[in-house]
């Protein structure tokens, strides 16, 4: 992982945090095991990115692959209670979810 005082990798950390905290059940981030993990995984890392890597960004690219994981997760999670079947829906109903409006009963 580039050091983690370089740009890119503390733009990830904080991408990460941001992504447990908003999934995180408990109050202190600093008591979430997961954010403990990434933090030592930094520290571990922050000397060399070659320490334990085949390329020069893998671990870099590894954490900003679990970030991608986690929003897309959670954007998966807001889909899915949004749309999710609640069975048989009116015509009108259906029409207003997807953001057509249907036209007035013409008058005879």
């Amino acid at each position: 992982m580039a050091s983690i005082s370089t740009k890119p990798a503390l733009a990830t950390l904080r991408q990460l945090l941001s992504e447990l905290r908003k999934q995180s059940s408990t109050k202190k981030l600093a008591d979430n095991q997961m954010v403990q993990y990434i933090l030592s995984q930094y520290r571990k890392y922050q000397t060399t990115d070659q320490q334990l890597c085949k390329a020069i960004d893998e671990m870099h690219f590894k954490a900003k692959t679990y970030c991608d994981y986690l929003q897309q997760s959670r954007r998966y999670k807001e889909i899915n209670t949004e749309f999710k079947g609640k069975g048989e829906r009116t015509v009108e109903e259906t029409a207003r979810m997807v953001g057509f409006k249907l036209p007035h009963d013409p008058k005879p």
